[in-house]
């Protein structure tokens, strides 16, 4: 039997999904496991770069770790951990800093990003993160690391550092290839159509914990047009709202826009966004009550978080030790 080949993917505990990360990206992922041996981390090392409520923080990972188990991410098939309890991370990524150079670090387009807008805390970790990232990757020795575009520079980085790395010991680390993953639909804004739905405009973002009538109440708001003639029709470009709410019916319903157009024919909006909303509220519903389930069951939880630290401690140590050799300290 063929060994999987290994995936891995490290999420920054934001805590609050919403249907765009569900539909775009997280549904399709509890496929993966049958294909690859998938780790999923919660980055909650990364996440204090930019300063932090503890309590927030410590809230929201358990939150996306339960949300993500909810959509369909079985723990029994993939690796579940959050990146503080396997210390192996820090220690990886103090070596691999010694390893990357100033001059690439500047050159990160995410860093310049966050020191302006973070202008009172431009710490060192801000700056010298992309090394931690290449050792949240490299210590699993994984094949594929999905990434969207704004994440393609860290990969492109760590391949700089497992060459360089790989140049002076020998094949220490496998080379990382970027996985660009399927996407699914590509979910816009309920109130801004011309953009993705984002969290950082809440009143247009649907997200997977809210209460059936707020996501009701979004969808009677969304934004449309004052087409009577024949409102409900695909036309991305005159109509970006009711292109936006047809792709997320089809996606949530499996029917074709020609279906949709049909369906509605005739009537106005007045019937076709409570319809969207009312096949949306029921798409999420069994995610939002499992989620709720395993938050309410702290036992099973924690249960799921220590297995995955310890089978990820197991993999991660491996690496560190050839590496810690190669690089000179003294076994422990």
């Amino acid at each position: 039997m063929d060994e999987k080949k290994v995936m891995l993917s490290g999420i920054q505990p934001s805590g609050d999904l919403h249907l765009g990360n569900y539909l775009g990206a997280i549904r399709n992922w509890a496929a993966r496991a049958e294909e690859y041996d998938c780790y999923y981390f919660m980055a909650d090392m990364h996440t204090i770069t930019v300063r932090q409520n503890p309590a927030d923080l410590r809230r929201r990972t358990l939150e996306q770790l339960a949300q993500y188990i909810a959509c369909g991410l079985d723990p029994e098939k993939n690796t579940l951990f959050i990146q503080s309890h396997v210390p192996q991370h820090a220690e990886l990524g103090w070596v691999l800093n010694c390893y990357t150079m100033f001059g690439e670090l500047s050159r990160m387009t995410q860093f310049k990003d966050k020191s302006a807008k973070h202008k009172d805390n431009i710490n060192g970790g801000l700056f010298t993160y992309p090394s931690l990232m290449a050792a949240d990757i490299l210590l699993y020795q994984p094949d594929f690391v999905p990434v969207g575009e704004d994440q393609k520079q860290h990969v492109e980085l760590t391949r700089n550092i497992v060459q360089r790395f790989n140049g002076i010991y020998g094949e220490v680390f496998k080379m990382p290839e970027p996985f660009i993953p399927k996407t699914g639909a590509r979910v816009m804004g309920l109130t801004t159509p011309d953009s993705k739905m984002s969290k950082s405009i809440p009143e247009g973002c649907v997200f997977l914990m809210e209460k059936p009538e707020d996501i009701q109440r979004k969808f009677k708001r969304a934004v449309t047009d004052s087409d009577t003639e024949n409102p409900v029709r695909y036309d991305p470009a005159g109509k970006p709202g009711v292109a936006n709410l047809m792709n997320i019916y089809a996606a949530v319903t499996g029917r074709s826009f020609d279906e949709i157009e049909a369906e509605f024919a005739g009537q106005g909006y007045g019937k076709f966004k409570p319809a969207v909303g009312e096949a949306v509220i029921e798409t999420l519903r069994p995610i939002r009550e499992e989620a709720a389930r395993i938050l309410a069951d702290k036992a099973y939880l924690e249960g799921v978080y220590k297995a995955g630290a310890e089978k990820a401690s197991y993999v991660a140590n491996r690496t560190l030790r050839k590496v810690y050799k190669k690089v000179g300290f003294v076994a422990r």
